[in-house]
């Protein structure tokens, strides 16, 4: 069962394009858009499981120049 995960992304200023355009790269990102509130970013990550979204996170979304923190939302299983 996939993965799915909503990341909210908080960046240093002036870095919201350049984290977006790094996002819209990955191929697990199926949607990203800059944010105005609380997060700079936004994306939304697809991925086979729980073990791939950790790593996606860990190694390459948080360590993302111009990134300061993540909130990653996990989405229910269909099954509730």
């Amino acid at each position: 069962m996939a993965a799915i995960a909503l990341v909210l992304l908080s960046t240093e200023p002036g870095q919201e394009q350049q984290v977006l355009a790094k996002l819209n790269n990955m191929p697990e990102v199926a949607e990203a858009m800059v944010l105005f509130g609380e997060y700079d970013v936004y994306c939304k990550v697809i991925v086979e499981d729980f073990t791939q979204l950790s790593r996606l996170i860990l190694r390459d979304i948080r360590t993302l120049s111009g990134v300061i923190e993540t909130t990653t939302l996990t989405a229910a299983t269909d099954g509730l």
